[in-house]
């Protein structure tokens, strides 16, 4: 879609809200299957007629389960990277030519309103509790599961959960089982990865830090079998990053240590003097993973994490052949190599 819906202004959409009678606003929308969804999530539960048609993908990387399922969403959460329709590489055959909207920055109700949607997916969104009382009063919408945090639900779940609210569950296990059959081979063909540690780190704008294992960029190395040390979770506290002093990155002298960065050229990190100290720089344990490596694994989706494997794999399994001469192709590029 080029374009908006025609749909109510803003001081209709405001003025229904509070009276609580959108539902007369907008008509009654299109004809739903039969059979009652219900999904319980953080904030209450989500009740739908039937599956979901036409959606509105809030959450900053729900378009990528979305579109793995089948369904185009009449709109997206930007995030970051100059992507069409913020949709990226390894989602963009699934849109099959269609031009879904973008929302930028703060979500507008009014927006979200005029595209007529009939299911909200807000999980990994960051809205609060009033925001989600004011957008299910525009249509059923999806928040992330009181287990895990507004950030934290795991890709697996997420497609489970996505696929229950759009009648598509088949399709959601053939998703999660091929993505889980990609690493499952992963570890398959590297069995020494098992145990080993590894950290995804950030160098950016003078901060140095390390993703927690409970991040999507954690999460992907323990896909592969690596485990997170100890003294990151600690320093993490629970955040899904620990903050590291310049003067002190030890925690990231570990067997594999991943650069995340959404640049690809980071000189910043070249000069970074201690990192020259460290035993994974000086034994060429470092991989670089690059503006769009590491878009896919902050996504973390069914349809990045995939992507990620396939670039990152040659690489990982140079940097701990036990031969520091061997070269690891990312981090020759980007000058990381000792």
């Amino acid at each position: 879609m080029t374009g908006r819906h025609a749909g109510p202004t803003r001081r209709e959409v405001l003025a229904a809200l509070g009276a609580g009678t959108f539902a007369a606003c907008l008509g009654a929308g299109p004809a739903r299957a039969e059979g009652e969804i219900r999904i319980a999530h953080a904030f209450g539960e989500t009740v739908l007629p039937g599956p979901a048609q036409r959606v509105v993908s809030l959450g900053f990387t729900t378009q990528d389960t979305l579109l793995a399922l089948g369904v185009v969403p009449l709109a997206v959460r930007g995030w970051f990277g100059d992507q069409p329709h913020s949709v990226w590489p390894w989602a963009q055959p699934f849109l099959g030519g269609a031009e879904p909207e973008v929302i930028s920055g703060e979500v507008a109700m009014e927006t979200v309103a005029a595209l007529q949607p009939d299911l909200i997916v807000a999980i990994g969104s960051g809205i609060s509790e009033a925001e989600y009382a004011v957008l299910s009063q525009i249509a059923p919408t999806l928040v992330h599961d009181a287990r895990y945090s507004g950030y934290g639900t795991p890709w697996d779940e997420m497609t489970r959960t996505i696929a229950r609210a759009v009648g598509r569950e088949a399709l959601g296990e053939e998703r999660i089982a091929s993505t889980s059959r990609a690493f499952a081979e992963a570890r398959a063909r590297h069995p020494e990865w098992a145990e080993r540690t590894a950290v995804a780190a950030y160098h950016f704008g003078g901060d140095t830090g390390a993703f927690a294992g409970g991040d999507t960029r954690g999460r992907f190395l323990a896909e592969l079998g690596f485990r997170s040390p100890a003294i990151v979770e600690t320093l993490a506290g629970g955040n899904f990053y620990a903050s590291l002093s310049p003067e002190d990155l030890a925690p990231l002298d570990v067997d594999l240590l991943v650069w995340v960065s959404s640049q690809d050229a980071v000189p910043d990190l070249v000069a970074l003097p201690m990192r020259k100290l460290l035993k994974a720089h000086r034994e060429g344990r470092e991989v670089m993973a690059g503006s769009l490596v590491a878009a896919a694994m902050s996504f973390g989706s069914v349809l990045s994490l995939p992507f990620a494997l396939t670039e990152l794999e040659a690489d990982i399994t140079a940097a701990l052949d036990g031969t520091p001469e061997t070269p690891v192709a990312s981090a020759v590029r980007a000058g990381l190599a000792p």
